[in-house]
């Protein structure tokens, strides 16, 4: 006690010693800092490149002096972003408790002189050195590259860590100008530990703790001679322990004052309250692990069981698991210590089987200790169905006169003959047993498994056996008699009943028919009659061995009132069990009449018709001879009667010791795979492992009714009676507007030809609560999007579902194409390296031998495939598909399935489609079609080209993208007005659609285009002084536009009327120009739009409206001038009389 309580005064003094330290040096820091020195500096180049090499070599307490000496009389003011880097990597090369605090003052001594400029930069630098690795980044490498990436990272954060922590002491990292570092040092460990699901960055909050825990938690070591109590809570030992500490020792830090403390309580709180927790998740993950070993150990041992050795790939999983859980352990351990918590219980190999212990080679028997612990929680029954079927017997005397029963005679002298039967009963199970324990007790086993012991009488079995081979063999099931199947000589009456009802009895196979049976043959009792129906229980057929618990049942209703009826049918049942063990060797012939037999006995005994000593005798004699039949033998009574004798009051503990034996013998025993797998089954099949209950979610019961007529009412019949009630609900109420939202963006729970449905529902909720179905609509995109991203295997069949369902809201209105088509994109570029996918690259979430988004496209494309065929969805599928084939050839050879699947798809959207057979030919077309999609956008993506050329082709594709759009537009609203279904469309449907308000030039743009357009006149202007009248006669013509564009010109102006309205309509508020220019001899056009407001688009629309009333008048006087000559010549032609057509021969 002296040698404990004199390390924890020593713990003290030495944290008292730093507190004292840390104290004295932050005031320093806090009255020093920018201070300047009095005395003249040295500015010299040299000196100031050593003090850099020195600090990155090492910040520690071989160059303390040198370094604070260098700092006091350097100027260093040029040299302080040099200085940051030297210092961060000279941290890292502090490796003990001197090391970090000659660093800590070697900082301090920076920051006093450099507070604006040092310390920024190096909190930034710090930060940066321990911030927590990218969990894509080591998701891409394999297990042993991420755990030697965590072992460096460890190493060098270490010491940086321990750094920072006394930094945040010594007020150089402040949350505040008026706080400590407390905060900052908080979250950084927070990032480290919570970006950690491996557990990687436990050792450095186990190194942080062990020299920071008293300032930075309050926590102080607790009494020698106070023990940590297992029962404690979590989150409230360390208080008591630190309590405990301050009424021991008065000299702990834990007993200073507030106001000394250097790091506030608030922030001690919230970091022993975070570190609690992730002791706890830390406690949590440690007990996950220790039962997964424990499991493994016990599937180990039972392979070894079963074959005799333990693979080696399971032997290396094995040591595998075992050297993580030990490394584990050794961290919770050590994080237990430190924050002064408990460890959790963690089970025992006989702690953790939860099922009655039945020997497996340990030795133990479950007769020790108290019996009702090794009795599993399970009854006799499996359920409830079969303990009614065996418990629940019909009385005859209730249905049956007393006198046709036999009942009239002395009731007190029945009631004594029952409980002296009772006593027998029970003194020859006793008895049993006693020769039972005396037979285990001298028991030996030899290395072959066989049992060593002289038994009486298995000798006089064995004699009997010898004997009985020189007898001949009767039939197996038959009685020494040979019976009369139909009575002949017998009078009519009862016995003609009696065979009426025997022949009855093969169809009674359910309870009603057996019991009235029983009750029938109750009125027809007699000793003849019992011995007939002995008789017939005796010649059951072998295949028909689903009569005998229905036969069984017969037999126990008889059986109070007509005890030889049960006494005589076990005693047939013994002797051929006892035939059967004498003709063992006759393996095949007999395997029925055994299996036959068994399973008599056994529901005999559930009924409690075989006595209990004989039942046991049985499988006795089996474990006797451990082999050949007698091992399915065993298996037989296991799954017959082993759960009721293990369970029952008055066979449990000789028949648990009959289990112990038989799974001795097992593991010693050569079988055979089947007999092994046998026994294994039947002994699970009797005695259960435990098993936690399933936890049954509680619903409400609008939950409940929603779920219902969503998963079990609704059908393409009841649709609309589903919508009338889902209207009805309460939407305001935000539980059902929840409820309704799990339901309706769950596609999977319900049939998949229901979709279709819930799609339905969904376009007709949208008229009067569309924010629900926009609600609907972006969660199943988040869902679609969410399975891109993890790309689980057990989430595939939900995420074909959410595919089915986008495309169902698609056909319904509730979505346009441009949604459908960015998703089917998406599906085949996402997580490729720029958006291409290639078969040399593969992508960690879609690898090349996974075709799960092949299947997810031709969902869709079967769903809505069908509507893109015609205006620019047709041409957007083409690409989509010309792109298609590029991404299934980057993959391996499809599967047959997917194949098929493929072929069908695009079958039905694009029958006429050929495929590309090679990645190259698929490349090469992808290519062709983005080179045409940039040159109809008027992107340039070769060379030449000046910077008009340039704003002319960014109008061209402005205008391109304009025109697209309208055709969208127009296509989607044509989709929207064709039936879908049979459906009237509705005038209140919500399109979820985006448009894009065109942006004319800015004023820049027209002050550029006045500047050209000017010099571009005046250039004109001066040259044409210049030139004769032929010349210029041919420049003007070179100057013309050619006549096929002059035509085109015309054309299009004549079918739109008028040229700049037509302008106008499709891209209103500009006036598009062509202006001509000439670059060697090759004529070149290019289109300039120009705001509708400009003042040369004014004079050019009025110009052209003047030119074209003009036009209109003279066309106005030539068509009236043309009507009056063709009047006159009308006038003049009936004056003159008919006409005479002379026609030449």
């Amino acid at each position: 006690m002296d040698v404990a309580n004199g390390v924890v005064q020593t713990k003290v003094n030495d944290e008292q010693a730093r507190r004292v330290k840390r104290t004295a040096l932050k005031e320093l820091n806090i009255s020093g800092a920018g201070t300047g020195l009095a005395k003249a500096l040295d500015s010299s180049l040299k000196r100031h490149t050593a003090l850099i090499k020195r600090m990155r070599q090492s910040l520690g307490a071989e160059n303390y002096d040198q370094i604070l000496k260098d700092i006091d009389t350097l100027s260093l003011e040029k040299y302080v972003e040099e200085i940051v880097g030297a210092v961060v990597e000279g941290i890292s090369r502090c490796k003990t408790e001197k090391d970090v605090w000659s660093a800590v003052e070697i900082i301090s001594a920076m920051h006093r002189r450099f507070p604006g400029t040092f310390t920024p930069a190096l909190v930034s630098s710090l930060a940066a050195s321990l911030a927590a690795p990218s969990r894509a980044a080591l998701a891409a490498l394999s297990p042993e590259q991420r755990e030697k990436e965590d072992s460096a990272r460890v190493s060098r954060q270490r010491p940086v860590l321990r750094v920072c922590a006394e930094l945040a002491l010594v007020a150089i990292i402040r949350d505040t100008p008026e706080r400590s570092g407390g905060e900052w040092i908080m979250k950084t460990i927070r990032e480290l530990l919570s970006n950690d699901p491996s557990l990687s960055s436990l050792p450095l909050l186990l190194v942080f703790l062990k020299s920071y825990s008293r300032p930075y938690l309050g926590l102080s070591p607790p009494a020698p001679s106070k023990q940590i109590p297992a029962a404690s809570e979590p989150g409230t030992l360390s208080d008591t322990a630190s309590e405990e500490a301050s009424q021991a020792n008065g000299a702990l830090p834990g007993s200073c004052r507030e106001e000394e403390e250097l790091v506030e309580k608030d922030i001690r709180d919230r970091f022993k309250k975070m570190c609690d927790g992730y002791f706890d998740n830390v406690a949590k993950k440690l007990v996950i692990e220790h039962d997964r070993l424990q499991e493994q150990d016990r599937r180990n041992h039972e392979a070894y069981i079963r074959s005799g050795e333990i693979f080696e790939d399971r032997q290396q999983a094995y040591e595998k698991m075992t050297k993580s859980y030990e490394k584990l352990l050794a961290s919770c351990q050590s994080l237990s210590e430190l924050l002064y918590l408990p460890m959790p219980m963690l089970k025992t190999a006989s702690q953790k089987t939860e099922s009655i212990q039945i020997g497996m080679n340990t030795g133990s028997s479950i007769l020790g200790g108290d019996t009702d612990d090794t009795m599993g929680t399970g009854g006799k029954w499996e359920d409830e169905e079969e303990r009614r079927f065996f418990e629940e017997t019909p009385d005859l005397k209730d249905y049956v006169p007393r006198s046709v029963l036999g009942l009239e005679g002395d009731a007190d002298s029945e009631d004594a003959d029952g409980k002296e039967k009772e006593r027998m009963e029970k003194e020859m199970v006793e008895e049993e047993f006693r020769k039972l324990e005396e037979e285990l007790a001298e028991m030996k086993i030899d290395e072959n498994g066989r049992v060593l012991v002289d038994e009486p009488g298995k000798r006089d079995a064995e004699t009997g056996e010898e004997d009985a081979d020189d007898a001949p063999t009767p039939t197996p099931g038959t009685p020494r008699e040979s019976p009369t199947s139909t009575p002949q000589l017998a009078p009519q009456g009862p016995s003609q009943l009696l065979t009426a009802l025997l022949a009855r009895l093969p169809d009674a196979t359910n309870r009603s028919l057996i019991d009235q049976a029983a009750v029938d043959f109750a009125f027809l009792n007699s000793k003849a009659a019992r011995k007939r129906l002995v008789r017939f229980m005796g010649q059951i057929p072998k295949s028909r061995t689903d009569l005998l618990p229905h036969y069984a049942r017969l037999i126990a209703i008889l059986n109070p009132y007509m005890p030889d009826i049960g006494h005589e049918v076990v005693a047939m049942l013994d002797e051929e069990f006892r035939y059967l063990q004498r003709k063992k060797n006759v393996v095949k012939e007999l395997s029925e009449v055994r299996l036959r037999n068994v399973m008599f006995l056994s529901n005999l005994t559930k009924f409690g018709v075989v006595p209990p000593h004989i039942i046991l005798h049985m499988f006795k004699v089996c474990l006797d001879d451990f082999s050949g039949t007698n091992v399915e033998n065993l298996a037989l009574l296991l799954e017959g009667c082993g759960r009721f004798l293990l369970r029952s009051e008055d066979t449990r503990v000789p028949f648990a010791k009959m289990i112990e034996l038989m799974r001795r013998k097992q593991s010693m025993a050569h079988l055979d795979q089947r007999q092994l797998l046998l026994l294994e089954n039947a002994y699970y099949q009797c005695n259960p492992p435990e098993r936690t209950a399933r936890q049954v979610k509680e619903r409400t019961p609008m939950e409940l009714f929603i779920r219902h007529l969503i998963y079990d009412v609704l059908t393409k019949k009841t649709v609309e009676k589903v919508l009338k009630l889902l209207r009805r609900l309460d939407w305001n109420d935000p539980v059902v507007l929840r409820t309704l939202h799990k339901v309706f963006t769950k596609p999977w729970k319900i049939k998949y030809g229901n979709i279709a449905l819930l799609a339905i529902l969904s376009y007709d909720l949208q008229r009067s609560h569309p924010a629900f179905s926009i609600g609907v609509v972006d969660q199943v995109l988040e869902d679609i999007r969410r399975g891109l991203e993890t790309n689980m295997y057990s989430m595939n069949q939900r995420r074909i579902a959410s595919a089915k369902f986008l495309g169902e809201l698609y056909i319904y209105r509730l979505i346009s194409s441009g949604i459908i088509f960015d998703t089917l994109w998406t599906l085949v570029t996402f997580g490729h390296p720029e958006g291409r996918p290639t078969p040399g690259q593969p992508s960690p979430i879609d690898m090349p031998d996974d075709f799960f988004r092949i299947r997810l496209v031709c969902v869709l494309l079967d769903t809505c495939g069908m509507c893109f065929d015609r205006g620019s969805q047709l041409r957007k599928l083409d690409n989509f598909l010309t792109f298609f084939q590029l991404y299934m050839l980057s993959k391996g050879p499809l599967p047959m399935d997917v194949d098929f699947m493929l072929n069908d798809s695009l079958e039905a959207v694009r029958p006429k489609l050929v495929l590309r057979t090679s990645y190259e030919e698929a490349a090469i077309a992808v290519d062709e079609m983005f080179a045409v999609a940039y040159q109809n956008a008027g992107i340039v993506t070769g060379d030449g080209g000046d910077d008009s050329g340039e704003e002319s082709g960014d109008e061209d594709e402005n205008e391109t993208g304009r025109h697209e759009r309208d055709e969208d537009d127009e296509d989607e609203q044509g989709q929207l007005d064709s039936p879908v279904d049979e459906r009237a469309p509705s005038p209140e449907a919500v399109l979820l659609r985006s448009t894009l308000e065109h942006v004319g030039p800015t004023q820049e743009d027209e002050a550029d285009f006045a500047k050209e357009l000017a010099k571009l006149v005046t250039d004109t202007s001066s040259d044409s002084r210049k030139v004769d009248k032929k010349t210029a006669l041919a420049l003007w013509d070179t100057a013309l536009p050619p006549p096929v564009v002059r035509k085109k010109k015309n054309e299009d102006y004549d079918e739109d009327g008028e040229g700049t309205a037509g302008e106008a309509a499709e891209d209103p508020g500009v006036m598009r120009f062509t202006l001509f220019t000439k670059r060697g001899n090759k004529l070149q056009t290019r289109q300039i739009a120009i705001p509708a407001e400009s003042a040369l688009a004014v004079q050019t629309r009025t110009a052209q409206m003047q030119d074209k009333v003009e036009q209109q008048h003279l066309k106005r006087l030539v068509l009236n001038y043309e009507q009056r000559e063709e009047a006159e010549e009308l006038k003049a032609r009936s004056r003159q009389g008919p006409i005479k057509i002379r026609l030449a021969g």
